[in-house]
């Protein structure tokens, strides 16, 4: 998975009309490393769909700030620049949750007018 370190990289990253999801976490996050030995499948997966990006929330507190990133791991699906949808929660998230959130993601993007 592809690891943004500069804004610059995860604005050009969310730019495109192609369904982008950024993770963010954390080094020392217990829930962020729990999805570690299965998200690499789950990227590939969906790797027809959409692609994913990881920020570590520490590293860029500004961006995370302005798009209000409180939990980790925050999942954020993306097309053109603008957020299409989040999952956020105070409890650990599963395989099949992180699943669930890709299927309604690539459905909302899919629902949405192509960029003029």
């Amino acid at each position: 998975m592809q690891r943004l370190t500069e804004e610059s990289q995860f604005r050009e990253f969310v730019a495109g009309d192609n369904l982008t999801v950024v993770i963010f976490k954390t080094t020392w996050c217990k829930d962020c490393h729990f999805i570690d030995p299965f998200i690499a499948d789950v990227e590939a997966a969906y790797s027809d769909r959409l692609t994913m990006a990881e920020i570590d929330r520490d590293d860029m507190e500004d961006l995370c700030s302005e798009l209000n990133i409180l939990g980790i791991p925050s999942f954020i699906a993306f097309r053109n620049g603008k957020e299409v949808v989040r999952f956020v929660s105070k409890l650990r998230k599963t395989r099949e949750e992180i699943e669930q959130f890709l299927d309604r993601a690539v459905e909302v993007a899919k629902a949405l007018p192509a960029a003029n």
